[in-house]
């Protein structure tokens, strides 16, 4: 919302320069200075500015409305204090971005406590092969006798002895099942960190070059203004065509929209990258402590 309203400043700014130009072509053709065609050019570019500045504030409402419903809020019914500018993107740190980060994604954090999981499954059903004793529930209150108490007692060891050994086979095979789960949630943690570690790699990488796009965007606008102002003057001294300051003026307003979209793309490719690490880049202890003690 916050580019749209600033592409539509620029429109308007667009539509008064191209009304300015086209009044004073308007008034070098009284004096028979040009020709009626240019007029008529210039009269069509502004037209097409006006119908950019229609699209625009088409685009703004539906957004408003969109914000609107995301907020519980009844669409068209409230306006909103946003700022005038995209926001600028914080730099990176220094030192570059910890590999630990990636610990914060919740997709991490959940395949590694579905491998945690695993291992304790697998200690549990190896500790079940293992014959268990419980004095307390062997021993029959209800002997009588010494004698009576020392064969109950002998029974049930023997009972629990032996039961373990009967089910070793199944046992066994419930080690072999729970180690099999272990080992799938472990390559099942390693590809989740391989696919956190490419979409941060992404990020950072999209980022960088969107940089160099934008660089290269500003430079070729401030090439095409002076292409502009060069051809501007040669038009009015009477050496070049109006067609020729016409393109170069189309130019010249197409790269200011450009640019504009092209810094939103550069926000939303750190919003990407803020996704991918699940919070803010902070290279700090704070953010290492948080993950090693999740």
């Amino acid at each position: 919302l916050v580019e749209a309203r600033s592409e539509l400043a620029l429109i308007r700014d667009q539509i008064t320069t191209n009304e300015k130009v086209l009044t004073l072509l308007e008034t070098r053709f009284g004096s028979g200075q040009i020709r009626s065609v240019d007029i008529l050019r210039q009269r069509q570019l502004l037209e097409s500015t006006r119908e950019q500045k229609s699209r625009v504030e088409s685009r703004i409402k539906t957004l408003e409305h969109q914000l609107a419903v995301l907020l519980g809020r009844q669409p068209g019914s409230n306006s909103y204090m946003l700022p005038d500018s995209l926001p600028d993107i914080p730099p990176m740190p220094d030192t570059g971005i910890p590999s630990d980060l990636v610990q914060r994604r919740p997709d991490v954090r959940s395949a590694f406590n579905r491998l945690k999981a695993a291992d304790r499954e697998l200690a549990s059903a190896i500790s079940n092969q293992y014959p268990r004793l419980s004095l307390s529930a062997s021993v029959s209150s209800a002997a009588e006798n010494a004698t009576g108490l020392f064969q109950d007692w002998a029974l049930s060891f023997a009972g629990n002895i032996i039961a373990p050994i009967l089910r070793g086979g199944e046992l066994s095979a419930e080690v072999d099942r729970v180690d099999a789960v272990k080992q799938q949630r472990l390559y099942e943690y390693g590809q989740t960190v391989l696919t956190s570690f490419q979409e941060v790699e992404n990020a950072l990488v999209r980022e960088q070059k969107q940089k160099e796009s934008i660089n290269s965007l500003e430079r070729q606008l401030k090439l095409a203004r002076q292409s502009y102002e060069q051809l501007r003057l040669e038009y009015f001294n009477g050496i070049s065509d109006y067609l020729d300051v016409l393109t170069a003026l189309d130019e010249v307003q197409r790269l200011q929209r450009d640019l504009l979209t092209e810094r939103l793309i550069l926000v939303e490719y750190r919003i990407a990258l803020y996704r991918a690490l699940a919070g803010p880049i902070n290279s700090g202890p704070d953010s290492r402590d948080m993950a090693a003690n999740d």
